[in-house]
């Protein structure tokens, strides 16, 4: 029973035909068109926030049933050229829906966070994950709470990570997020908390200290 536990994935808002789909693909994945799936996957997760949240799991779960059968990676490869054109299109996406963009941002940070590969994050993303958290850093996108929650939220999630990767854009992040805090005027005090926290918290090594969690926590309830 814990097997079916484990590969509960958040598929219900599909079609019964594309759950169908999906489900093969997760299991036997041979079986179907594999740019296909990546093609409803990235759409999905563009116009829904709980899906893009849960998608990288199912992309990962697809890539290591694919390459324990066949050895190939058509589905990464798919997923990776479907990602990089939305890339090339982020601030025409950003432009035509803020709700489509945090989705995208959030996806691609999903998939950043899960695929690997030997045990490491694929460099081919981080310079792009990179440029979407410099993108939420930008004076126009910290007046939006959205934006600075889903900035927030990212680096929560990847900072460590991506810091290993490349600390000297970390570091330029983090310069625009101080300036963003202590210079900019018309920030929410919502979003003034988030990006305090967000500093502090990389400053403490990304860990949260137990008193650090209940301020900002009972700062947020209230």
């Amino acid at each position: 029973m814990g097997e079916t536990g484990k590969e509960e994935y958040k598929i219900q808002s599909f079609d019964s035909e594309t759950q169908k789909l999906l489900k093969t693909a997760l299991k036997d994945p041979s079986n179907v068109d594999l740019e296909k799936v990546a093609n409803i996957i990235v759409d999905q997760s563009l116009k829904d926030s709980v899906f893009s949240k849960e998608a990288g799991r199912i992309c990962y779960t697809i890539i290591q049933a694919e390459s324990k059968q066949v050895g190939q990676s058509i589905f990464r490869r798919s997923l990776l050229n479907r990602l990089q054109q939305e890339y090339k299109d982020r601030e025409e996406l950003r432009t035509r829906s803020l709700q489509a963009w945090i989705c995208y941002v959030t996806f691609i940070c999903n998939i950043f966070d899960y695929l690997r590969v030997n045990n490491m994050p694929m460099m081919a993303l981080v310079n792009p994950v990179y440029d979407c958290l410099f993108r939420l850093a930008q004076p126009d996108s910290l007046q939006k709470e959205e934006e600075v929650d889903c900035l927030v939220l990212q680096l929560h999630r990847i900072g460590e990570q991506l810091e290993k990767m490349n600390s000297q854009r970390m570091d330029e992040l983090f310069s625009l997020l101080r300036d963003g805090f202590l210079l900019q005027e018309g920030l929410s005090s919502l979003s003034q908390l988030l990006l305090l926290e967000i500093i502090e918290f990389r400053a403490a090594e990304w860990k949260m200290t137990d008193a650090a969690q209940k301020y900002y926590y009972s700062e947020v309830a209230d």
